[in-house]
């Protein structure tokens, strides 16, 4: 009965062999494993040695967007040709040179400021906002087209865009309307 109480207590591994078997397994195979995966995952999607060329690859990153030409207009022609560039279209897409129409207060309005007085951003007081504007609004039109001219806080000079001083005081002036 002793005998058999006993076995009942031994382990599966009965001869020293077996020990040494187990023991290969469970720690020195699985770092073979590891290892192997590390090297399938750093080997894999290299380009081939000489197939890219480090130096040329950071040179087309970085290369310039454009250049600077002083000059007659023939010095500057032939250095566009050189090139291949061709003469940049007005951003609005109207013939370079060429007049541009008057924006009306609240076509400058949508246009520049809408995309921070619309949600207040970076403090910018909201249109329509009564309390937001009253002390600005005691400033006075000529005070309040200065600051958006000039800048002021956040806000980048003329609010970002490339309109006249007649422009930005109408878009002032509709932004006033909006509060009174």
């Amino acid at each position: 009965m002793s005998d058999h109480a006993h076995d009942s207590h031994t382990g599966p591994i009965k001869t020293p062999a077996q020990l040494l078997w187990t023991s290969f397994f469970s720690f020195v195979a699985p770092i073979f494993i590891i290892i192997g995966l590390v090297y399938y995952v750093t080997s894999g999607d290299k380009p081939a040695a000489g197939a890219v060329d480090p130096e040329l690859a950071t040179a087309q990153r970085i290369q310039r967007v454009g250049t600077v030409v002083l000059g007659d207009a023939a010095t500057i022609a032939a250095a566009m040709a050189a090139s291949g560039a061709a003469p940049a279209p007005a951003a609005d897409g109207a013939a370079a040179g060429a007049p541009t129409a008057a924006l009306s207060g609240e076509a400058l309005y949508n246009k520049a400021c809408v995309a921070c007085h619309a949600a207040g951003v970076a403090g910018a007081p909201k249109f329509g906002d009564k309390a937001a504007w009253g002390p600005r609004v005691g400033l006075g039109l000529e005070a309040l087209t200065a600051s958006v001219i000039n800048g002021k806080g956040a806000m980048p000079p003329k609010g970002g865009s490339a309109a006249s001083d007649a422009e930005i005081q109408s878009a002032v002036e509709f932004i006033l309307a909006a509060v009174k």
